[in-house]
Protein backbone atom coordinates (compact mmCIF):
# COMPACT_ATOMS: atom_id res chain seq x y z
CA UNK A 1 0.00 0.00 0.00
CA UNK A 2 1.31 3.46 -0.87
CA UNK A 3 2.28 5.67 2.03
CA UNK A 4 0.43 8.96 2.14
CA UNK A 5 2.14 12.18 3.06
CA UNK A 6 0.79 13.47 6.36
CA UNK A 7 1.44 17.10 5.35
CA UNK A 8 -1.28 19.09 3.70
CA UNK A 9 0.06 20.63 0.55
CA UNK A 10 -1.03 24.15 -0.25
CA UNK A 11 -1.11 23.96 -4.03
CA UNK A 12 -2.23 27.56 -4.36
CA UNK A 13 0.81 28.73 -2.45
CA UNK A 14 3.07 26.68 -4.73
CA UNK A 15 1.27 27.94 -7.85
CA UNK A 16 1.68 31.54 -6.70
CA UNK A 17 5.37 31.16 -5.91
CA UNK A 18 7.86 33.04 -8.05
CA UNK A 19 9.80 29.89 -8.97
CA UNK A 20 6.67 28.04 -10.14
CA UNK A 21 5.50 30.99 -12.23
CA UNK A 22 8.96 31.23 -13.81
CA UNK A 23 8.90 27.51 -14.64
CA UNK A 24 5.36 27.73 -16.00
CA UNK A 25 6.25 30.70 -18.21
CA UNK A 26 9.38 28.98 -19.51
CA UNK A 27 7.51 25.74 -20.20
CA UNK A 28 4.60 27.48 -21.97
CA UNK A 29 7.00 29.51 -24.09
CA UNK A 30 8.82 26.33 -25.11
CA UNK A 31 5.59 24.45 -25.90
CA UNK A 32 4.12 27.28 -27.97
CA UNK A 33 7.36 27.67 -29.92
CA UNK A 34 7.47 23.93 -30.66
CA UNK A 35 3.80 23.96 -31.68
CA UNK A 36 4.24 26.89 -34.07
CA UNK A 37 7.37 25.38 -35.66
CA UNK A 38 5.65 22.03 -36.18
CA UNK A 39 2.40 23.54 -37.48
CA UNK A 40 4.10 25.92 -39.94
CA UNK A 41 6.42 23.28 -41.38
CA UNK A 42 3.64 20.70 -41.55
CA UNK A 43 1.14 23.04 -43.23
CA UNK A 44 3.69 24.21 -45.78
CA UNK A 45 3.53 20.84 -47.53
CA UNK A 46 -0.08 21.09 -48.76
CA UNK A 47 0.32 24.81 -49.45
CA UNK A 48 3.50 24.39 -51.50
CA UNK A 49 2.17 21.38 -53.41
CA UNK A 50 -1.27 22.83 -54.12
CA UNK A 51 -0.51 26.46 -54.91
CA UNK A 52 3.06 26.47 -56.22
CA UNK A 53 5.27 24.35 -58.45
CA UNK A 54 8.34 24.67 -56.19
CA UNK A 55 8.25 21.14 -54.80
CA UNK A 56 7.22 19.59 -58.12
CA UNK A 57 10.66 20.22 -59.62
CA UNK A 58 12.85 17.18 -60.15
CA UNK A 59 15.60 16.85 -57.55
CA UNK A 60 17.31 13.54 -58.36
CA UNK A 61 16.31 11.67 -61.48
CA UNK A 62 12.52 11.40 -61.47
CA UNK A 63 12.24 12.12 -57.72
CA UNK A 64 10.74 15.52 -56.95
CA UNK A 65 11.37 17.79 -53.99
CA UNK A 66 8.00 16.75 -52.51
CA UNK A 67 9.55 13.45 -51.50
CA UNK A 68 12.48 15.13 -49.78
CA UNK A 69 10.21 17.59 -47.97
CA UNK A 70 7.87 14.79 -46.88
CA UNK A 71 10.78 12.71 -45.60
CA UNK A 72 12.06 15.82 -43.85
CA UNK A 73 8.74 16.04 -41.99
CA UNK A 74 9.29 12.56 -40.56
CA UNK A 75 12.79 13.54 -39.48
CA UNK A 76 11.39 16.77 -37.99
CA UNK A 77 8.76 14.92 -35.94
CA UNK A 78 11.32 12.49 -34.52
CA UNK A 79 13.78 15.32 -33.89
CA UNK A 80 11.22 17.51 -32.15
CA UNK A 81 10.04 14.55 -30.07
CA UNK A 82 13.61 13.82 -28.98
CA UNK A 83 14.22 17.50 -28.21
CA UNK A 84 10.94 17.69 -26.26
CA UNK A 85 11.81 14.67 -24.11
CA UNK A 86 15.14 16.26 -23.17
CA UNK A 87 13.50 19.55 -22.24
CA UNK A 88 10.65 17.82 -20.40
CA UNK A 89 13.22 16.04 -18.23
CA UNK A 90 14.74 19.42 -17.33
CA UNK A 91 11.29 20.82 -16.53
CA UNK A 92 10.62 17.80 -14.31
CA UNK A 93 13.86 18.44 -12.39
CA UNK A 94 12.90 22.08 -11.90
CA UNK A 95 9.43 21.05 -10.70
CA UNK A 96 11.03 18.66 -8.22
CA UNK A 97 13.24 21.50 -6.95
CA UNK A 98 10.13 23.65 -6.44
CA UNK A 99 8.47 20.87 -4.46
CA UNK A 100 11.64 20.38 -2.41
CA UNK A 101 11.76 24.12 -1.77
CA UNK A 102 8.19 24.03 -0.52
CA UNK A 103 8.83 21.00 1.68
CA UNK A 104 11.92 22.63 3.25
CA UNK A 105 9.65 25.33 4.56
CA UNK A 106 9.91 28.05 1.95
CA UNK A 107 6.23 27.61 1.26
CA UNK A 108 5.14 27.70 4.90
Amino acid sequence: MARQNSKNIDYEKIANSQSFRRLSKKKNSFLWTMTVIFFVLYMLLPILTSYTKILHQKAVGEITWVWFYSFGLFVMVWGLAHFYVGRANKFDKEAKEIIDEYERGAGQ
